[in-house]
């Protein structure tokens, strides 16, 4: 069969029931979250008035994310994973609507927001690994690959559906609609997940948790090509996350849709780079391509920063955005094929942080370099450091410079073990 014109293969949804109501499961959540992660900051701006304030959202989540990242990883790969993901839906659920009971009082409570933020990212923390070992799990080793870019195409969607009409809802009716709305895509994915077939709690290794931990640990430092991907990506995400700032950014422009136009920037160029992404699948040295990536997308973002017209500023985020997918097909692919399932779980946990403590101590960043400098020198030196920063660790990581799928020793062992599991 011929590969698709536009690079997307459906082949992993329809030979896996299971991965396909996993999938469906993840972009209801994700709409209904999305909506919601732009609501609560721009609720918070309403409410403070300040940069600084928005910006310690991130801050408050740093320990939950490191943490239960790492613990959640452990767990993935001891408990039964469909369980605890369930599990944590449901404690996702149960914030959400305290962020509606608080959106209905006469006088919204900030404090409740950041208290929120940690809840939502303890769960978030425990629950994704086993989300992620979920989908090694059910979708076979050749179709990696495909698996990645049809994730990036739920997660990009779902970005820009959830974050547009969160923000045009949020302006016009108020944070209660969205926060509301959540509660009803929690529901859903909830029907979808029990639906899904229980894995076996098996542990793959003996000890507690803690030296399951350090055994996870130990592993990574073993791979410096694995480790390398992680530290581009916390550097891309500390340095150059804008998301939070957009709020501020679109008081620049005098067009009420300027919010609404701005959230769809980053999204709106990955879904377009992933939906054109046929031509990964002749570049086999993933490690280099991800660093290419990151370094487009920093130079993106400084160009979002510093431009004043409303296009530029949009082509920036759109550049930032299609290279930040890009790296994500090959990060995730480069996991997927060269990572043992007996320690996908534990790795996870480890990625899960390099891709979500970054943007949470990024915002951070932002919102105090904005503070004491300029939001524009905030945006456009963040963005020029990232693209400076990845240069560095590819010089210090030749592994990672040299990687290639073809004839890496992980990614063949790999192969052979998915290959026994399914004769």
């Amino acid at each position: 069969m011929s590969a698709p014109r536009l690079g997307v293969d459906l082949t992993p949804l329809r030979v896996s029931k299971q991965y396909r109501r996993l999938y469906i499961a993840g972009f209801v959540t994700a709409l209904g979250s999305q909506a919601t992660y732009i609501t609560v900051p721009f609720q918070l701006k309403n409410l403070t008035h300040s940069p600084l304030e928005v910006g310690a959202l991130g801050l408050v989540e740093l320990v939950p994310l490191v943490v239960f990242g790492l613990y959640g990883g452990v767990l993935a790969d001891r408990l039964n994973r469909r369980r605890l993901i369930i599990s944590m839906e449901q404690l996702l659920m149960a914030s959400t609507a305290v962020l509606l009971i608080n959106a209905l009082l006469k006088h919204p409570q900030v404090w409740v927001l950041y208290a929120d933020a940690v809840v939502a990212a303890g769960a978030s923390s425990l629950q994704r690994p086993s989300i992620e070992a979920l989908n090694q799990m059910f979708v076979p080793h050749e179709l990696q690959r495909a698996a990645s870019t049809l994730a990036n195409i739920r997660y990009t969607t779902a970005s820009i559906i959830g974050p547009a009409l969160g923000g045009l809802v949020a302006v016009a009716v108020g944070p209660a609609s969205v926060y509301a709305a959540n509660l009803v895509t929690f529901a859903c994915s909830l029907l979808l997940l029990f639906s899904l077939r229980a894995t076996v709690a098996s542990p793959s290794f003996d000890g507690g948790d803690i030296a399951a931990m350090t055994s996870g640990l130990r592993y990574a430092l073993s791979r410096p090509d694995i480790v390398g991907t992680y530290v581009i990506d916390l550097l891309a995400m500390i340095l150059a996350f804008p998301v939070v700032m957009l709020p501020f950014v679109a008081e620049r422009f005098h067009e009420t849709y300027a919010l609404a136009l701005l959230l769809c920037g980053l999204p709106a160029g990955a879904l377009l780079a992933t939906l054109t992404s046929a031509w990964t699948r002749k570049v086999h040295r993933y490690g280099r391509a991800v660093i290419f990536a990151a370094a487009l997308w920093g130079l993106g973002i400084a160009l979002f920063g510093y431009s004043a017209s409303m296009w530029l500023v949009l082509l920036g985020l759109a550049i930032g955005g299609g290279a930040d997918a890009i790296s994500g097909i090959f990060r995730t692919t480069m996991w997927n094929e060269s990572i043992p399932p007996e320690m996908r779980g534990r790795m996870a946990g480890i990625e899960m942080i390099s891709y979500s403590l970054g943007p949470t101590a990024g915002q951070f960043r932002a919102g105090v370099m904005a503070a004491w400098t300029t939001l524009r020198f905030s945006l456009t030196f963040g963005g020029l450091a990232c693209t400076g920063s990845v240069g560095v660790v590819a010089a210090a990581l030749p592994t990672l410079w040299t990687f290639d799928a073809r004839t890496d020793v992980h990614v063949i062992e790999v192969r052979e073990l998915r290959s026994n599991e399914d004769d």
